[in-house]
């Protein structure tokens, strides 16, 4: 009954921050969503007895393509605030 529970609690997190990953508008948030349903993507394949697969979603799925998203998010962050900037100094002045 216990393993039952604990299943039925990781696949309503998992539709949760999968969820929340599709509806967020904030960039950063939905990274760190997709970061969080990549570690309880590993945990889930754990329960399934599939280490080997937990081990791989859990260092590429969660780990680099988790940060490879924050960079790119970063990135993206700067240079639209950065042309922003320049386009309402560039509208101001001429």
């Amino acid at each position: 009954m216990t393993e039952w529970l604990l299943d039925g609690l990781l696949v309503l997190a998992l539709l949760t921050t999968a969820v929340a990953v599709l509806a967020s508008r904030n960039l950063f948030r939905a990274v760190v969503m997709f970061i969080a349903f990549g570690l309880l993507m590993a945990l889930a394949w754990v329960r399934l007895q599939a280490p080997d697969i937990a081990l791989a979603e859990a260092a590429i799925g969660a780990g680099l393509t988790g940060v490879l998203l924050l960079d790119a998010a970063r990135h993206l962050g700067y240079n639209r605030g950065r042309a922003g900037d320049g386009d309402d100094q560039g509208g101001a002045s001429g």
